[in-house]
Order: C-alpha cells, then structure tokens, then sequence
C-alpha cells in the first residue's frame, strides 16, 4: 500500500493538469463540459477510492494466488511477451467485471457511482467505487492463471490499466479513424456513458474493444442520436458516498417490502433497475423515460457559496495529500483516523451542498469531532510534534467550517 500511495502523489497531479486544460480549452471553445459542483463530486468520489484503497478495505473471498497454484499449466518467463499476455488477460477480465456489474441488479451497486455524473468529462473519470467491499475479481483472471502470470505482474499491471482509461472521459475528442477498431476512443466510451436507449450497456470494454465486438455489445456513437449522460434513476446528490450506496439501498427497501417471497430472494439477481411490480407503485421512483427532455441535477449558487465549497474541497485535498505523503510513517491506527475525518468531512460538505435540513448540523458535529481526534489521541503529540504546521492548518480549517456554516445554518431547506 505505500507504494499504491507513493505512485498516486505523482498520478493525482498529472490529472488536474490535464482537467484544468480540459476546462480552458472548453472554455476558448465555447464549449464547456464541466460544472462547478458536479466537478467537485467527481473528484471527491476520487478522493474516498483513494482511501478505501490505500486502507485496504476489502475482503478477497478467491485470492489470485490460489487460482494460479491450482491451474497454472504454461511458465511464460518475465518478457515483454509476459506483459503483454497479462496485459490481455487484465483487459479481458475487465470487460466480464465490467459485463457483471451492468446487468446483474445487486452488482450495479458496485459501478453506478462512475455513471452518476450528467456530464461527462476527465473528471468523472474519477468518480470510482468505494462500494465493491467484497473481491472476487480474480475469478476472471482465470487466463493469466493458466498462461502462469506472477501476481507481483498483475499487482503492477492493474492500476496501469486503470489510469489508462483516464483520457477517453472526453466530449472533445471526434472520432479516431482506424483506431476506432482496436482500441476504446472517446467517442465509444461516450456511448457507454449514454442512458440513450441505443446506448444503454453497450461499449463495456476497457483499453481493447475488440472484446465488445467479439461479445455482441458494441455500439458505434451515431451523430443523429447525441448522448445524453447521467443513469436512467438520477441520484439528485452531490454526495460520493450516498451514491456508492444508494442502488443497495434501494433495492433492500424494495426487497423488504415486497410480498412475494419469490421477489424478495430474486431481486439481488435479476436485471439491473428490476423491481416487484408490488412496490413500484408503493415506492415511486423517478425515472428518466424521454432522455432529451432530462433535465439535471443544478441548484444555484451563489458566488460566495461556490468559494465556501472550493475552500472545503481544497482543505480536504490538503488532508488527502498530508495523508499520501506521510502514509508510511503513520501508524495503522492514525491511518484509519486521518481516512475516517477525511470521509466524514468529504460526505458533510457534499450533504451541506445539497442544502438538507439536517447538513449544517452534521458539518459541526463533524468538525468538533475531528478537532477531538487530532487533540486527544495517543498520536496527537507525534503529529503536533513532527507536523507542527500542517496539525495547525488541520485545526484551523475545522475551526473555519464551525464558522462558516453557522454563518449559512438559517438558509437551509427542510428535506
């Protein structure tokens, strides 16, 4: 994990360049594809992968390690040739994860944080799950384990793999000739992201499309069908987390309150959005029938709101940052405090933005208890001690959020 957290101090910076010129180039185009909060969701749904996967929150029912010693029949020797295979094999296996999560019901849960945006752009690139607590994503790398890949090549290869996918989340970029044949374009992924009924669960690959082509999911982007973005049962929040957790609850509710015993045990497995014809007139749900007359997610705000979120996003990513940098010298214990203020404070300035009744008081409670965590724990004296400045900007930023949302608490909707 320190080294996970090591690449990413180099990884992080080389996205928001290349969203920030994403942004003006929008911007001098007359084009532009971002928004102010939903761009801030994005990136803090980056933020919270971020430490669910430096913290190793998750539980690996089949480890690869076991499929390889129980099925490896070839011995490919470290070449360009072994990269290359488990390259492919990674690829593969990407597509079937990626397969499963858009058409079993309870696995959408796991992948429609990363469609939620209704924009599309570098920045939901980043919207990834924090909700996939449970790994099993060995199972389809059953072809490295018969080509006998080493886990140490496939723990190097995966995260390549994902950064790869990065640069085709743009409206940007047409489409690439003879390229559009071998690899995923911009364009082809843009259909992905589509809820145009064409569109929906087509292009699942990752870095080779061949596997759509193959698979019978392949769908060209057609200019008299422009794509809308976003998921057919909009989340109407700004908030990552609430995202990541949404569907299951959803579908927990729905299978509760179903009376057919047969609905309640196969509503986890059936086709995504699937529901009991019992509970959808009892639990009305929103969704998206006419996708051109969708209208998105947008409260308005003010200038001096927007400088409240940009100042609480810039202090998170300072804790995210002083968090990275130092994982290493932090104790196991100090790790899961540092990510645990960081979530809280990630899910309160996101629900404060969303203007629920009950967000100022949470942002305050929030506040006071990181204030506590980083004064009275064993580890405050190391962090006072060796990280005098950055232990003081931590404070400050909690003492700053106490004020500002006092200042705001009275304009809040009941919700």
């Amino acid at each position: 994990m320190d080294a996970y957290a090591s690449l990413l101090m180099w990884v992080i910076p080389g996205f928001l360049v290349l969203m920030t010129m994403e942004i003006l180039y929008g911007h001098f185009k007359g084009n532009q594809t971002y928004s102010f909060m939903d761009t801030l969701s994005s990136l803090s749904s980056g933020m919270t992968n971020i430490l669910k996967d430096s913290l190793g929150l998750i539980v690996i029912i089949i480890p690869y390690p076991y499929i390889l010693n129980s099925i490896q029949t070839f011995n490919l020797e470290s070449s360009l040739i072994l990269y290359l295979v488990a390259f492919i094999c990674i690829d593969f296996a990407s597509y079937w994860n990626h397969r499963l999560n858009h058409t079993v019901n309870i696995f959408w849960n796991r992948h429609v944080i990363h469609h939620s945006s209704e924009e599309f752009n570098l920045a939901c690139a980043l919207r990834q799950s924090i909700s996939a607590w449970i790994g099993f994503g060995a199972l389809f790398l059953i072809p490295a384990a018969f080509f006998g890949v080493p886990p140490k090549v496939i723990t190097l290869l995966v995260p390549l793999h994902l950064f790869a996918q990065f640069w085709y989340h743009t409206q940007h970029i047409g489409k690439l000739g003879f390229l559009e044949y071998i690899i995923v374009t911009p364009s082809q992924h843009r259909v992905h992201h589509a809820i145009n009924p064409i569109y929906i669960d087509k292009n699942l690959s990752a870095i080779f499309c061949i596997w759509d082509r193959i698979f019978g999911t392949f769908q060209e982007e057609l200019a008299e069908e422009p794509p809308v973005f976003g998921v057919l049962k909009p989340v109407k929040t700004w908030n990552p987390i609430l995202i990541n957790f949404q569907h299951a609850f959803n579908v927990i509710q729905d299978a509760y309150y179903s009376k057919n015993i047969l609905d309640k045990l196969r509503i986890w497995f059936m086709p995504t959005g699937w529901r009991p014809n019992d509970v959808i007139e009892k639990l009305p749900r929103e969704v998206i029938n006419n996708v051109q007359k969708r209208v998105k997610y947008n409260p308005n705000y003010s200038f001096l709101m927007k400088g409240i979120a940009l100042f609480h996003f810039i202090s998170i990513n300072f804790l995210l940052f002083f968090f990275l940098e130092n994982f290493s010298s932090l104790s196991l214990s100090f790790k899961f405090i540092q990510g645990f203020i960081i979530f809280i404070s990630i899910f309160g300035f996101t629900s404060f933005f969303d203007m629920h009744s009950w967000a100022p008081n949470f942002e305050i409670f929030r506040s006071i208890v990181s204030i506590c965590l980083l004064t009275f724990l064993t580890e405050s004296q190391f962090l006072f001690n060796e990280f005098y400045i950055s232990y003081v900007v931590m404070i400050l930023y909690f003492i700053t959020t106490i004020i500002a949302t006092l200042s705001f608490k009275n304009k809040f909707k009941h919700s």
